[in-house]
C-alpha cells in the first residue's frame, strides 16, 4: 500500500508523497472492475462479463504500460513519475499489486462464478471431469472441426524456435520418439475457434433441467487439443503438454513523414504490433521449470516477466458465455429515448433551442438522424466531421457517403492512431477516399504533426432565407453506434453563431493553414485548454476568498496532469470545496490535512461506463460549465487536438447541475470514495432500501427531452430524500 502521509506545517505541493502513481492507480480502477464482477446484485452472466473487462482491460494495461515502463527501463531513463519512483522502481511495484490480484480472480472464478454457473445449469468443466461419452464426442468434434486448421511447429535444430504472436494463445508439447530423445513442439490454438467448447451429447441434444432450462455445457478448447495430440504426432508419444499466453509491446510508434504513405505505414505497424517485444509470458503452476526456462530463453525474457496463474489464462474469452439466451441472467433490456426522430424537422428544432443528448440513456439515434438529415436536405452545403472510433457497422460513415451521392462537400478528419481501432479507420478512410471524400489525417495536421485527434465534432453548412447557418453537434464520446449504447456520453446540438465560428476556425486549423489559438465558446488542446483551465481554478480560489462560495466538480475519466493536481491542491488549501468525479486513474490525493482535506474523489462503476467530461465552476453564483473530450492527463493537454465547449444556456446548466451532477454526487450504488492511502471505500449503504443507483434513476428519470412542439423540458427531477 501507499506511504502513510504526514501533514507538515508548510506544504510544497510538487513533493512526490502527494501523488498517487498512475500506474498503482490504474490497478486499483481494475480492482473495482473486478469488484463488480463480485456484486450479487448484478445478474449472473453480467458478472461473468466483468470478468471478462478485467481481463481485457489487463492485457491492454500489460501491452501498453508494462511495455512502457520496460522501454524505459532499456533506454536508461532517469526520469521520475510525479511520486518519485523510476521505471525500474514502478515496474516492481505493478507486478507485485498484479499478481495477488490476478490470482484472486481466478480464485473467485473457481470458487463462486463456477458453482453459480452450475446452479444455473451452465456448466464450465476440466477435460478430466468429462465422461467417455463426452470424450468420444469432443474427440470426432475435434477431428472435424479443430484438426484441420492446428499447424505444428517442430523445435530443433533444424527448426528455428518460432515468433509467438500477440495475445496467442499455445500449447508446449513434449514427446519423444523411439530413441526415446525428448523432443518439444509448440502449436498455437487457433484465434478462429471458440474458446468454450459446447459438449454435445452422443445424440446431439442437450438434456432438460427440471426447471425446463436447457443444459449448457463447456470444455476449454486447449485441453480438447492437448487430449487428442496423438492425431498430430502419430508415432510419437506424447509426454507433456502445458499452455502458455504471450503478451507484445503493442504501442504503434510512428514517424510520419508523407501523407501518402500513412496508410501504409499504419498498416505495417498494425502487423508488426503481431511481433512487438514480448512483455509477458503466463503459464500454469505445472509447467516444470525446464519448460519454462526454454520459453523465457527463446522469447528473450526474464525471469521477472513470467507470470504463474493458477487458472485459465487469458479469461476474456469468458465473453462468450454472454451469447446464451438467457435473458434472466442479464440486465434488463431499455429502449433509449429518441429526442430527435427521422420524421421531424431536425434543424428548426435545433433553431428553437440548443438540444442536449445523454447516452445511453438517449438514443444515438438522433446523432444518425442529424447527420442523415445534413446528407439529404437539399439546402446543406458542407458536412465536416472528426472521426476516432467508429466501430465496423457505423451508420455515421454511411451518412457521410450518402452526402457525397447527394453532391455535399464532405470533409473527415480521421485519426488512424485510435489505438486498437486503427484497421477499421483504415478501411473507412479509404471507403471514404474512394466516394470523393476529403479525407484528411489527424496526425497530419499543419504544425500539429504527430498529435492525435481526439476532439469530437460536426458541423454543418446550411443554405437559409437569411444567409448561411451553421449547424453543430459536440460530444464528449465517439461516433460509434455501438459503444454509445454502453458509454454514458454527453452531445449538445446547436446552431449558435460563436459556437459555429469556433468550430469552422478550428476545422480550418486542422484541415489547412492556420495558427488560430483563441476561440469564443471552445478551451482546444494543445493551443489554450490547459491555460483556460488553470485560469478557471485560480478565479474560483480568488472568488472564494471574496465571497466563501468556491464550487469546483469535475467529471472525467482520469486524472494524472501534475500541474492541474497542483492547481486543485491551491484551491482546496484555500477553502474550495471541490468534488471529483473520476472514473479510472487519479493521481490527486484526497483528504490530507492542509493540502486537499476540501476534495472528495469518487469513482462510479457499474452497468455503463462512464465516459462523459463535465468541468463545473461556481464562479460565484455565475456558474460555467464546459464539456468535451479532454480529461485532464499530460497526453490530452499536451499532445492531442482535443475540445472542451462551453454551455452558454442558463437553462442547460441549471439543468446539468440538478439533474445529472447531483444524481452522480448522489450515488450509494455504483461508488467508491478515494482514500489518501490511494485505496477505495465502497459506500452502500448495509441497508439495501436506502441505495440509491444513479445509473439505474438516468434510466426513467431524462435529464433533458423535448415537448412534441420541439421546445425543451427541463424539469427538475427531485432525488429521493433516502439518497
Amino acid at each position: 500500500m501507499d506511504q502513510k502521509i504526514s501533514s507538515p506545517s508548510i506544504v510544497e505541493l510538487d513533493q512526490p508523497h502527494l501523488y498517487i502513481n498512475r500506474e498503482l492507480s490504474w490497478i486499483e480502477f481494475n480492482r473495482r472492475v473486478f469488484e463488480e464482477a463480485k456484486d450479487s446484485r448484478h445478474p449472473l452472466l453480467e458478472r461473468v462479463n466483468f470478468i471478462a473487462i478485467f481481463e481485457t482491460n489487463l492485457d491492454e494495461f500489460i501491452m501498453i504500460r508494462l511495455a512502457g515502463l520496460k522501454d524505459q527501463i532499456d533506454a536508461h531513463t532517469t526520469m521520475r513519475s510525479p511520486d518519485g519512483r523510476t521505471a525500474a522502481q514502478q515496474l516492481a511495484a505493478v507486478r507485485q499489486r498484479l499478481a495477488p490480484l490476478v490470482q484472486e480472480v481466478r480464485q473467485y472464478w473457481r470458487n463462486e462464478l463456477l458453482p453459480l454457473l452450475a446452479e444455473q445449469h451452465i456448466h464450465i468443466l476440466d477435460y478430466e471431469q468429462l465422461d467417455e461419452k463426452q470424450r468420444a464426442a469432443m474427440r470426432t468434434y475435434f477431428e472435424q472441426e479443430i484438426f484441420p486448421v492446428l499447424t505444428p511447429l517442430a523445435v530443433d535444430q533444424g527448426h528455428p524456435f518460432p515468433l509467438i504472436s500477440n495475445l496467442s494463445l499455445n500449447l508446449a508439447v513434449v514427446l519423444t520418439d523411439s530413441s526415446f530423445r525428448e523432443l518439444f513442439a509448440r502449436l498455437k490454438v487457433p484465434p478462429s475457434l471458440p474458446r468454450l467448447l459446447r459438449i454435445p451429447t452422443v445424440s446431439g441434444r442437450l438434456p432438460i433441467a427440471s426447471e425446463g432450462l436447457q443444459v449448457a455445457a463447456y470444455v476449454w478448447i486447449e485441453q480438447v487439443i492437448a487430449a487428442n495430440l496423438d492425431m498430430l504426432f502419430p508415432g510419437f508419444e506424447i509426454w507433456e503438454a502445458y499452455a502458455f499466453r504471450v503478451l507484445r509491446d503493442a504501442d504503434i510508434e510512428l514517424q510520419v513523414d508523407e501523407a501518402s504513405d500513412l496508410l501504409e505505414s499504419i498498416e505495417q505497424e498494425i502487423q508488426d504490433r503481431r511481433f512487438g517485444a514480448v512483455v509477458d509470458l503466463a503459464v500454469n503452476p505445472s509447467m516444470p521449470p525446464r519448460i519454462r526456462s526454454l520459453l523465457l530463453n527463446n522469447l528473450e525474457l526474464s525471469p521477472d516477466d513470467l507470470t504463474v496463474i493458477d487458472g485459465p489464462l487469458g479469461m476474456g474469452n469468458v465473453v462468450e458465455l454472454y451469447d446464451l439466451e438467457r435473458p434472466e441472467l442479464k440486465d434488463q433490456p431499455f429502449t433509449p429515448r429518441a429526442l430527435l426522430r427521422k420524421d421531424s424537422d431536425i434543424f428548426e428544432a435545433i433553431q428553437k433551442r440548443d438540444i442536449l443528448l445523454h447516452h445511453p440513456y438517449d438514443s444515438f439515434a438522433s446523432v444518425v438522424n442529424f447527420i442523415q438529415a445534413a446528407a439529404r436536405d437539399p439546402d446543406v452545403l458542407v458536412i465536416k466531421q472528426t472521426l476516432y472510433r467508429v466501430g465496423t457497422n457505423a451508420p455515421v460513415v454511411n451518412a457521410l457517403l450518402e452526402a457525397v451521392e447527394n453532391g455535399k462537400q464532405v470533409a473527415v478528419l480521421v485519426e488512424l492512431k485510435a489505438r486498437f481501432d486503427e484497421e477499421n479507420n483504415i478501411g473507412w478512410a479509404r471507403e471514404l477516399e474512394k466516394a470523393g471524400v476529403h479525407v484528411v489525417f489527424g496526425h497530419l495536421i499543419y504544425g500539429l504533426v504527430g498529435l492525435k485527434t481526439h476532439a469530437k465534432i460536426t458541423l454543418v453548412v446550411r443554405r437559409e432565407a437569411h444567409g448561411l447557418r451553421r449547424y453543430v453537434h459536440l460530444g464528449t464520446g465517439n461516433y460509434n453506434a455501438a459503444t454509445a449504447r454502453v458509454y454514458e456520453d454527453l452531445g449538445l446540438l446547436t446552431c449558435q453563431y460563436d459556437i459555429g465560428m469556433d468550430v469552422t476556425a478550428l476545422f480550418n486549423s486542422l484541415t489547412g493553414y492556420s495558427r488560430q489559438n483563441s476561440y469564443h465558446q471552445l478551451l482546444i488542446a494543445p493551443v489554450g485548454l490547459r491555460d483556460g483551465i488553470v485560469e478557471r481554478i485560480d478565479r474560483e480560489i480568488r472568488l472564494h476568498e471574496e465571497h466563501g462560495n468556491g464550487r469546483l466538480i469535475f467529471k472525467m475519466n482520469a486524472l494524472t496532469d501534475p500541474e492541474i493536481i497542483n492547481h486543485l491542491y491551491q484551491a482546496s488549501q484555500a477553502g474550495v470545496q471541490i468534488d471529483l468525479i473520476v472514473r479510472g486513474i487519479c493521481s490527486l490525493r484526497p483528504g490530507i490535512p492542509a493540502v486537499s482535506e476540501n476534495i472528495q474523489v469518487r469513482s462510479i462503476i457499474g452497468r455503463f461506463l462512464e465516459h462523459s467530461r463535465i468541468y463545473y465552476f461556481g464562479n460565484n453564483g455565475d456558474e460555467e460549465i464546459f464539456l468535451g473530450s479532454a480529461d485532464m492527463m499530460q497526453r490530452n493537454l499536451n499532445t492531442r487536438v482535443e475540445a472542451l465547449f462551453s454551455v452558454e444556456s442558463q437553462e442547460l446548466r441549471t439543468t446539468i447541475f440538478e439533474n445529472m451532477l447531483r444524481p452522480i454526487l448522489a450515488d450509494t450504488a455504483n461508488t467508491h470514495i478515494l482514500q489518501p492511502d490511494g485505496t477505495y471505500m465502497c459506500v452502500r449503504p448495509v441497508d439495501t432500501q436506502k441505495t440509491f443507483d444513479s445509473q439505474t434513476w438516468f434510466l426513467t428519470h431524462p435529464m433533458f427531452h423535448l415537448r412534441d412542439d420541439d421546445t425543451p423540458d427541463t424539469t427538475i427531477s427531485a432525488i429521493p430524500p433516502s439518497a
